[in-house]
């Protein structure tokens, strides 16, 4: 007879400990992989934007100088 052991709980908590780390970890990699990707595919498309032509615009009115008013007061 063993002085000391592993209960069953003890046991059982320590199951549920390590499936709740490797669930965690898998998780981890799954969030990691999928960002990557989002970046990979966000450089991808800055990228062909800057490749893409400019298109012209309508040209701006010019700007009148108006006189300014002399004001009695």
């Amino acid at each position: 007879m063993p002085v000391i052991g592993i209960t069953r709980p003890g046991l059982a908590g320590l199951a549920v400990s390590v499936m709740l780390l490797w669930g965690c970890f898998l998780t981890e990699r799954t969030i990691v992989r999928r960002a990557s990707a989002e970046q990979a595919r966000a450089l991808r498309t800055i990228q062909g934007l800057r490749d893409r032509q400019a298109q012209p615009v309508s040209t701006p009115t010019p700007w009148i100088r108006r006189p300014r008013r002399a004001v009695v007061g």
